[in-house]
């Protein structure tokens, strides 16, 4: 039997990385999925109001989670995409950690997001504004996926260029100054990069979309 091999984008498709999640053995493929949504999960955990260890803790319960439902994970957008899915999941294990501050008794499993399918919903102990709060993080990392796509694609300095200019928005004199940058050099940059930042952008929407 052939080994799988790598992706040569480290940013494959979210459908092929979870088709690769069925083989609990493939380590670069959970490797991979730990590096795409660690960061999601930690931010949505610490805006919902954990501290440091319990967003950590969080994260690593969500990937438990994961783990245990991909083998028999089965990809039907009749009953929902993966994004719902994981939201129920993250959701559920926030949930464990609402009820311990707040005293309340434990839910079954079903209540704490494990055993559930794509697109089931739920009750759980959540402020109003979580589902607004999950939107925003998960922009956020659909963003920080697509610069780091584009950083493979572009020479570091443009790259730097770019994220002083844009992201960081240093002022355009301290640029030229410290970095010995013309001011074409910077505008160059800053259309370059931003130009496969919005299409990666709309590859990752598309990709949402079908997923």
């Amino acid at each position: 039997m052939t080994t799988p091999q790598p992706s040569d984008d480290p940013f494959a498709t979210r459908q092929s990385l979870l088709s690769r999640l069925k083989d609990l053995g493939d380590q670069d493929g959970w490797q991979e999925f730990f590096e795409t949504y660690w960061r999601l999960i930690y931010a949505v955990a610490r805006r919902a109001g954990l501290g440091d260890a319990e967003a950590q803790d969080v994260v690593q319960e969500t990937m438990v989670v994961v783990a245990q439902q991909m083998p028999r994970f089965r990809y039907d957008p009749g009953r929902g995409s993966f994004k719902a899915w994981l939201h129920t999941v993250i959701r559920g294990r926030l949930s464990r950690h609402w009820r311990k501050a707040r005293r309340l008794p434990s839910r079954d499993a079903a209540g704490n997001g494990e055993g559930v399918g794509p697109g089931e919903e739920v009750a759980m102990e959540a402020p109003p504004e979580f589902d607004a709060l999950w939107q925003t993080e998960w922009e956020r990392n659909l963003l920080d996926a697509a610069l780091r796509r584009v950083q493979t694609k572009v020479s570091p300095r443009q790259f730097l260029l770019f994220s002083l200019t844009v992201i960081k928005q240093v002022p355009l004199a301290t640029i030229r100054e410290r970095y010995d940058a013309s001011v074409a050099q910077i505008y160059l940059a800053r259309h370059r990069v931003g130009r496969l930042v919005k299409a990666e952008v709309a590859r990752l929407r598309a990709e949402e979309g079908d997923f």
